[in-house]
């Protein structure tokens, strides 16, 4: 009975193993200079007092800070980080980026067109944050169940 137990659990570990995700993941930053011109006159931004943050609406630089994880699909991986991380830095060769008004949720839409482009039906997840302090994480699932989900 015990001996049929322990099978039982092994098989379900190799099947859990074998439907599992995988993922790997790179990170990089790059200089960039960006504005947000609505924070000069919003009000719920230009607020006067402690919390105004008017000053972002005119250019100022962050080390941008990228985090890309991407579905491979087997254990040998099928996309090789180290040349992964080269490909997305060379999206950005340039030395400074421009962004202009761009936050970090358009630059990481902008990154997935890029790399959704190159690796399609995927998972991705990309974080971009301004100087490894601030920042926004999107999921772009091929599936997303969690939405489905009422709770």
């Amino acid at each position: 009975m015990i001996e049929q137990r322990n099978m039982a659990l092994a098989e379900k570990r190799q099947r859990i193993k074998d439907k599992a995700m995988r993922t790997i993941f790179v990170r990089f930053q790059k200089e960039g200079i960006h504005k947000y011109p609505a924070a000069a006159t919003d009000p719920n931004l230009a607020t006067g007092d402690e919390y105004d943050v008017s000053f972002l609406a005119t250019p100022h630089r962050h080390i941008f800070h990228f985090e890309v994880t991407i579905e491979v699909f087997h254990n040998d991986r099928d996309i090789e980080f180290i040349q992964f991380k080269r490909w997305l830095e060379n999206q950005y060769s340039q030395n400074i980026l421009a962004l202009d008004y761009k936050s970090c949720e358009m630059i990481s839409d902008d990154l997935y067109e890029v790399i959704a482009t190159r690796y399609p039906d995927r998972n991705i997840v990309i974080s971009v944050s301004e100087d490894n302090e601030n920042g926004a994480t999107i999921h772009y699932s091929k599936s997303q169940p969690y939405r489905n989900l009422a709770i």
